[in-house]
């Protein structure tokens, strides 16, 4: 299925950021590979980028972000080849950053007595190490803003990583970070944010 692209109701300019996941890469669901180097995209991941660089074809994207990861930036490739288009690589795109839980399996983590708390209170909790959800989602809303200046009236894609999108979603829709996981954002998908003088709207969310 593509994607349209919005129009503003009364013509007036707007940005259209298209949030694209990564592909599943080769660690997908074994570990946390939060910021780990060299974890590319698995052969059905670079079919997924395939298949969003389809959906995208004709939304007249002008400009591509990315997360500075490997997987992200081999992503972002597969559709910036399609599009004729070069990949700046942005830092605040970058994966949650995972702290003592990088690289750790799952299974470890679940076990840790601090993951209960950043589980069920993520506007409160912060990773041993890492972040917290809320300067996740200041760095996105804040690159989204700054971007919205640069691109008054064009579509930009970016491609970046599934909490770091979530953090962005639930902030166009005035969601609190504790409810955010109830966004699916799946690898490969797309979801789409419009800015314009009226605001911020949620135009698409989670398409494959």
């Amino acid at each position: 299925m593509s994607i349209a692209a919005p129009a503003a109701e009364d013509g007036a300019a707007m940005t259209i950021f298209h949030l694209l996941r990564h592909g599943e890469h080769a660690m997908q669901g074994k570990i946390c590979a939060g910021r780990m180097a060299g974890i590319g995209l698995s052969a059905r991941g670079r079919g997924e980028a395939e298949a969003a660089a389809g959906r995208l074809a004709g939304c007249g994207i002008g400009s591509i972000y990315a997360s500075p990861l490997d997987r992200t930036r081999e992503t972002a490739g597969i559709l910036a080849a399609r599009f004729g288009l070069e990949v700046a690589l942005r830092d605040e795109l970058a994966e949650l950053d995972f702290g003592e839980w990088t690289g750790l399996p799952f299974d470890a983590i679940r076990a840790d007595p601090r993951w209960l708390p950043w589980r069920e209170h993520r506007s409160l909790a912060q990773i041993p190490g890492g972040e917290t959800m809320r300067q996740v989602q200041r760095r996105i809303v804040e690159l989204m803003l700054e971007l919205r200046e640069r691109h008054p009236d064009d579509a930009v894609l970016l491609v970046s990583h599934g909490d770091v999108i979530r953090a962005a979603l639930a902030f166009a829709l005035g969601m609190p970070l504790d409810l955010f996981t109830r966004i699916e954002v799946a690898t490969g998908s797309v979801s789409t944010v419009r800015i314009d003088h009226q605001g911020i709207r949620v135009v698409a969310l989670n398409l494959r």
